[in-house]
């Protein structure tokens, strides 16, 4: 009975209420129909071109073609229509219940010079498209999007992302929202292709990727085989965590669903990999994975906790900047914290599951309000982190509201490493009295 199950759609209207923190003259929407994209391709044109960093100066460009015979091969150059480089891959397939995939077609490219516009062709068919690599100095921009799905709204969010540029896309979990429903992750990957196709997505996963049932007891199948990520090059043994860096930023991955203890693997990565990061040539450190550890949000209270007590103490003594989180379909910005309180070496904790989920916003946050949390609302947008210089980024939250995207929280950040006061002090905590607008 469990190949024949075809999981529901349930959309809910909600009435959002407002908060203090919130614009009193926006109306909060209801959850986005979903949105359900055609294949009107041929069996052997590339569909669901998305592409991601591998190594320092490598992409890996992935697609899928319905014909099993067409090649692996991405041709590409600086100038439109000129390819003067060709370079072969792996393809995969995988099945879930009655569904079989079509040919997953993953190619490494490079070396690629840095802030540089390539065109490309997949597997020697198909339309030309174009990426631009990030750039190997300050400034470099990341978009910041969580539990994003396949709504109206996904659509809006992905609009206003693209309305303006930025370098590297990051996603802390939860994509398609299939849910085991596997036509979803081919229309997912159409729907996103556009952004996809032109800028890196670096993305980690979230309870709506597990896809655990009866018949198929191994979760992550489709995720891992759609959206491989470089945890081969971080020295990790699974594509559920990882790390990367980008101008001076490291950027850590990790999985809220797998083993997360001290004696776990992926603890004792965590830890090697933050050893190595040399904070005099890579002052940023961001963290993103999925169930946030801070959240005065009712949604999902306390689901993070047990991961926050395991790890938090790695991520406090190497002074990582910002922790990003998903799941809790909101937004929220904390203050620098650690073990629950204020402190000004911590990391600042923020909470952006509200890219476009199809399951509506999550309205409801404790009261009174913690001291902890500046900034609070359940709306739909995106954010985005620009790291000027060693010293200094500028982090803002773009609502979605209507045709524009409206910044309604932003702050500067002053970089952990280059305080000498947390450089001296790690295991002392340090005077918790600092602006609200600086971090």
């Amino acid at each position: 009975m469990w190949a024949h199950i075809i999981f529901p759609l349930l959309l809910t209207i909600f009435v959002l209420p407002q908060l203090p923190q919130a614009r009193d003259d926006f109306s909060r929407q209801p959850a986005g129909q979903v949105i359900l994209t055609r294949h009107d391709r041929s069996d052997s044109d590339p569909q669901q071109v998305h592409i991601s960093l591998l190594g320092s100066d490598h992409i890996r460009v992935s697609w899928i073609t319905d014909d099993r015979q067409a090649p692996s091969i991405v041709e590409y150059g600086t100038e439109s229509g000129r390819y003067d480089a060709k370079a072969s891959g792996v393809h995969t397939s995988y099945t879930y219940f009655q569904y079989s995939s079509g040919k997953i077609h993953h190619v490494k490219i490079g070396p690629l010079e840095p802030d540089t516009t390539y065109f490309y062709r997949c597997g020697e068919s198909g339309p030309e498209l174009s990426f631009k690599t990030p750039p190997s100095t300050f400034p470099v921009e990341f978009v910041v999007v969580g539990d994003l799905g396949q709504t109206d709204w996904t659509a809006s969010t992905l609009a206003h992302v693209d309305g303006q540029d930025y370098d590297v896309f990051l996603l802390p979990g939860d994509l398609s929202y299939a849910n085991g429903h596997q036509p979803l992750w081919d229309s997912f990957g159409r729907l996103v292709e556009p952004s996809a196709s032109r800028r890196p997505w670096m993305v980690t996963q979230g309870n709506h990727d597990i896809e655990i049932l009866p018949n198929h007891p191994k979760g992550f199948v489709s995720y891992n085989s759609r959206w491989p990520m470089p945890h081969e090059e971080s020295g990790s043994t699974s594509n559920l965590y990882y790390s990367f860096e980008v101008a001076g930023t490291h950027i850590i991955m990790l999985g809220s669903y797998t083993d997360f203890d001290v004696d776990s693997a992926q603890y004792k990565w965590l830890e090697a990999d933050l050893a190595r990061v040399d904070r005099n040539k890579t002052p940023w450190i961001l963290v993103l994975l999925h169930a946030p550890w801070y959240n005065t949000n009712t949604a999902h209270q306390g689901e993070g906790e047990s991961m926050r007590q395991s790890m938090e103490e790695l991520l406090y003594k190497a002074r990582v900047d910002v922790v990003f989180a998903g799941h809790v379909h909101a937004y929220e910005r904390f203050t620098r914290v650690y073990n629950n309180e204020k402190d000004k070496c911590g990391p600042v904790y923020i909470t952006i599951g509200d890219g476009g989920n199809r399951e509506g916003l999550a309205l409801d946050y404790e009261e009174p309000a913690s001291p902890l949390s500046f900034y609070r609302e359940p709306s739909f947008g995106h954010g985005r982190f620009r790291t000027l210089n060693e010293t200094h980024a500028f982090w803002s939250w773009h609502r979605n509201n209507d045709a524009d995207a409206v910044v309604a929280d932003d702050v500067w950040f002053e970089s952990l490493s280059t305080s000498k006061a947390c450089r001296d002090t790690v295991d002392e905590k340090v005077p918790s009295s600092f602006s609200k607008d600086e971090l």
